[in-house]
């Protein structure tokens, strides 16, 4: 029996991996207007109105439904399904596809990444690889359930006015921070959203982001790596890879870069920059 990926659309998938896996999208609203990622909105429109709105976006998880429907599918199709999530504590969506896996016992594994956007996208193209080789979707999600805590995802927030807006920081910080050139950076710890340091000025940050990689015990580069930027531009990104040449060369022959998707975009806001990968004592 053949394997099928599913994930959902907070996952930031390359295109290679995006076309041999399913995605189940969720619901951006920017006032009275209702989008579905990645269906009706991309990326670029999304960071457009971003930039343009005064308020913020507002997403809505999958529901049981939209699961099912995708899963019935390949079910009938003659799959065994793998299903990556966005974490748990960073939205329903997990719970909505265990409630739609409680129709296909014994067919559909739904697993909890732990992580989102480009943490998740890593974990989905490592278990495409298990599929690979061969095995059955229960192997394929006990195997990923034991990587996820080997998944580090770390990114660089350019601004802290969309956390400002978000209600997650205060308007002093907010002006404070821009006045000093404050770059935060931030990981993704037990599913949750942690602060790692403020750095002043996108050099220093980019040298905290290398710090950090180092903290994580470096990088496994048998396993996928991926980097990602907010916003219109990846000027950004492609400066923070010059600061941090020294991980790449001679261990990748291509860095693979995606843009990240509206749900981390909404709170991280434009010239954001990220980094996935597998922390370098994986097995």
């Amino acid at each position: 029996m053949s394997i099928r990926i599913i994930v959902d659309s907070t996952a930031d998938l390359i295109p290679q991996v995006r076309s041999r896996v399913d995605v189940v999208p969720l619901t951006i609203r920017f006032g009275d207007e209702e989008y579905i990622d990645g269906i009706t909105i991309d990326s670029r429109t999304f960071y457009e109105k971003l930039i343009e709105s005064d308020v913020l976006p507002t997403t809505s998880q999958a529901s049981p439904f939209a699961f099912e429907e995708v899963f019935r599918a390949a079910v009938e199709a003659g799959h065994q399904v793998v299903c990556i999530t966005v974490s748990s504590k960073l939205s329903g969506t997990h719970q909505s596809a265990c409630i739609a896996a409680e129709e296909f016992p014994g067919q559909v594994y739904v697993v909890d990444s732990h992580t989102i956007a480009l943490g998740s996208a890593i974990l989905t193209e490592y278990a495409l690889g298990l599929a690979d080789q061969g095995m059955d979707a229960e192997t394929i999600a006990w195997k990923v359930m034991q990587k996820r805590e080997k998944v580090r995802l770390l990114a660089m927030l350019d601004t802290l006015e969309y956390l400002k807006k978000g209600g997650r920081i205060s308007a002093a910080v907010a002006l404070a921070g821009g006045l000093l050139n404050i770059k935060p950076v931030v990981c993704i710890e037990n599913g949750e959203i942690r602060m790692l340091g403020k750095a002043r000025g996108s050099r220093q940050a980019n040298n905290l982001l290398v710090q950090e990689i180092g903290k994580a015990g470096g990088v496994d580069f048998r396993k996928p790596v991926l980097l990602g930027y907010t916003g219109l531009s990846d000027a950004l990104l492609h400066k923070y890879i010059q600061d941090s040449a020294s991980l790449w060369e001679g261990n990748l022959e291509e860095l693979p870069y995606e843009v990240v998707g509206s749900v981390v975009g909404t709170h991280a806001g434009p010239g954001a920059v990220a980094v996935a990968f597998f922390a370098a004592d994986t097995e």
